[in-house]
């Protein structure tokens, strides 16, 4: 009998997505709805475990502590990459890590949900409107604005093709973007510091890696317009929170959407939940049911897989 542990569970939902009673007869399933960020601690829980199941990169699982855990034979991820994951030393303990498909529209309804908001003022507006108030605000448009796009991926350049249905410009750049992919997807390439100076609004769709983190930092904020806004559902530490707090408390920006933070979840007195020039969620980009069926449900495939001695969908280093 296996024992299986899933991490992170924060809605106490996972049972609900994928068969996993069809594993019954194999695994024993431990679901964990709390966070753990103290090591010590998070090795204590996860000792008795030879599988642990992580949802995208809410838990790192680094060398260390994989190190300290010498049941540990098979680690399943959601989504087929997870940068928290120490895959060297995964494969130097013979550890096998599998990961699943993504479905990758959430992300990208979110952003143009939260790019709504701002422009619209929604936040304030619904305060206003439960408190007995009307019509706080005055709202700003979309049509004939600027949208700039930091790299034009899947969700990148699902935003591009919004953005064209709304009637605004589209810019784009990325470190290895050219002239003729960002044309493929409805933008204009430009230099990095025209898209942060001449965007309506900024929308970061590029993948968290060494050369991305702290891309958006507080040069690069301070080209932006009086005016504009800056939204983040991609990862926390591509933008430099302390200066985004910095220029929003100054309101050298006109405001601010971030699903993602350095820190998750995000301590209870950070700043950034007060802010009245932001609006923040509790990373939900892919917190959606169509999501989590298929993280979940292939979780429980890859989990059978190698049991049987099968496995499926692996990750490893070289898959960088």
């Amino acid at each position: 009998m296996h024992h299986i542990a899933v991490l992170d569970d924060f809605q106490n939902v996972s049972q609900q997505f994928g068969d996993w009673a069809g594993l019954s007869s194999l695994a024993k399933v431990t679901v964990f709805n709390d966070h753990l960020v103290d090591e010590d601690a998070l090795v204590q829980r996860l000792l008795p475990f030879d599988a642990v199941c992580v949802m995208r990169e809410r838990t790192p699982l680094t060398r260390g502590l994989l190190h300290r855990l010498p049941k540990l034979r098979m680690i399943a991820t959601t989504a087929n990459w997870n940068a928290s994951i120490d895959l060297e030393a995964a494969e130097s303990l013979r550890i096998t890590v599998c990961g699943t498909e993504t479905l990758l529209s959430g992300q990208s309804e979110l952003t143009w949900a939260l790019i709504l908001a701002l422009v619209r003022r929604l936040p304030t507006e619904m305060a206003s409107f439960r408190q007995g108030g009307w019509q706080m605000s005055v709202g700003g448009d979309l049509n004939g604005k600027i949208m700039g796009v930091l790299g034009l991926g899947n969700s990148g350049s699902a935003i591009a093709r919004y953005a064209e249905a709304f009637g605004m410009r589209v810019i784009a750049w990325s470190q290895n973007m050219t002239a003729e992919s960002a044309s493929h997807h409805g933008a204009a390439l430009v230099s990095k510091d025209e898209l942060f100076g001449a965007s309506d609004i900024l929308s970061i769709h590029v993948r968290l890696s060494d050369r991305t983190r702290g891309l958006v930092g507080a040069r690069e904020l301070s080209l932006m317009k009086p005016r504009s806004y800056l939204v983040n559902t991609s990862r926390g530490p591509i933008v430099d929170e302390a200066a985004l707090l910095d220029v929003l408390r100054r309101q050298r920006i006109a405001g601010a959407a971030v699903d993602v933070f350095e820190t998750e979840p995000l301590p209870a007195d950070h700043p950034f939940r007060s802010l009245p020039n932001l609006i923040g969620t509790s990373h939900i980009g892919y917190v959606t049911e169509g999501s989590y069926e298929v993280f979940y449900g292939e979780t429980v495939q890859n989990i059978r897989a190698w049991i049987e001695g099968r496995p499926i969908r692996t990750i490893t280093s070289a898959s960088k």
